[in-house]
């Protein structure tokens, strides 16, 4: 493209030149028929035509290169114009140029005999033709789709929503979630294995500390798990640029890597949350995923729980919920052990999650075991809903 520019440029320069030099020559020979004495001599005449040629070369290619970047631009543009309109609009334009052309030629016969006009009127008659046929088609291009339904395929494929490719970090694969949350369909598109990420893994794996060492193993098997998964596309990606390799911290070369790709990152780190987002990157938080779907609670309500521990402060009771929910029940020290029907009085929402506070009903009596109902409040209607006993 750079030397097509540039072939223009010079010749249209070489042009400048040659009309500049010849314009000169006329000049020149003006004042001499004339007979000025200072535009005489043997110099005078190549001089003048040497300084009006340079001048010629460098208007001629500056106006050429302005000319060039501007036809470049608009070409840019209307192809980009193009390619943006829907693949039935382009078929109807020209089924519908096809028919005025075919009406022109019917019609032409009919008026060519006429003296003086006759091709001249044909010529705007084909123009009319061409924009009614053009209008008229544009106004039933819904019915093309009958007729071609290959086009309205295209017209689909070009609007459907392009997925982003999911980059996972070291925590979220130790933690193991993500293969549940992907297998339940609630993750699409590519799922990039950064190749940082994956040594990470392998150091954690081979780690003198047992815990690491466990950690980093169970990391590898759950991708393990995720690539023989049938429904799921998952890759380790090593290509990345220079730029990715020559950043130290592996959240740094993921985000660096995310915005490379405009991928999105699926983490569990609240750090790593935050830094990708100060830098425009879009984040999928399994943590705030697992808070969305925990059942929700208002004060007021009746739960079923089981008291398992002491709580911090006097006479306080623990439970938990079987989505790891902390209940904590006043008075339900005492009741270790017990199943209680209890009713909530609070819900806090911390960093660490949800925690709700209730105490027991009708003063904390035992129930049977297998008679628990829950409840759940749904937010949009504030309807309470019972479970059916299990």
């Amino acid at each position: 493209m750079r030397l097509i520019g540039f072939m223009f440029s010079a010749t249209i320069a070489g042009l400048a030149a040659w009309v500049a030099v010849a314009w000169s020559q006329v000049y020149v020979q003006y004042y001499e028929d004339v007979g000025l004495g200072p535009f005489k001599g043997p110099y005078f005449r190549p001089t003048y035509e040497a300084l009006f040629a340079a001048l010629g070369l460098i208007a001629g290619f500056t106006l050429a290169s302005l000319i060039y970047r501007q036809a470049v631009e608009l070409w840019t543009h209307l192809l980009s114009d193009i390619s943006g309109i829907p693949a039935r609009d382009k078929l109807a334009v020209v089924v519908g140029v096809f028919i005025g052309l075919g009406l022109t030629v019917l019609i032409s016969p009919l008026v060519t005999p006429i003296p003086t006009y006759g091709r001249q009127l044909v010529v705007l008659l084909g123009i009319i033709s061409i924009y009614l046929g053009v209008l008229i088609i544009m106004s039933m291009k819904e019915e093309l789709y009958f007729f071609f339904p290959g086009a309205a395929s295209a017209n689909a494929a070009r609007l459907a929503p392009k997925l982003q490719p999911k980059l996972l970090d070291t925590n979220v694969i130790i933690d193991g979630r993500i293969a549940d949350i992907a297998r339940a369909g609630f993750i699409d598109g590519a799922i990039y294995v950064p190749g940082f990420v994956l040594d990470e893994l392998h150091l954690i794996a081979d780690s003198s500390d047992s815990l690491k060492r466990n950690r980093g193993r169970r990391g590898l098997d759950i991708l393990n798990e995720m690539r023989e998964e049938p429904g799921l596309q998952v890759e380790v990606y090593a290509d990345y640029p220079g730029a990715v390799r020559d950043e130290e911290a592996v959240d740094a070369k993921l985000v660096q890597l995310a915005k490379e790709l405009e991928a999105v990152v699926v983490t569990n780190d609240f750090n790593l949350n935050k830094v990708a987002q100060l830098q425009g990157v879009r984040v999928l938080n399994i943590n705030e995923l697992a808070n969305a779907v925990k059942p929700v609670v208002l004060p007021g309500e009746e739960l079923s729980v089981t008291i398992v521990r002491e709580g911090k402060e006097p006479d306080q009771g623990v439970a938990y919920l079987d989505d790891g929910t902390m209940v904590v029940v006043e008075h339900g020290k005492e009741r270790i052990g017990e199943s209680l029907r209890i009713i909530v009085t609070s819900v806090l929402q911390t960093v660490a999650g949800k925690m709700i506070f209730g105490n027991p009903q009708d003063g904390g009596h035992s129930i049977q075991e297998g008679s628990h109902r829950n409840y759940r409040v749904d937010s949009g209607s504030g309807a309470r809903r019972k479970a059916r006993p299990g």
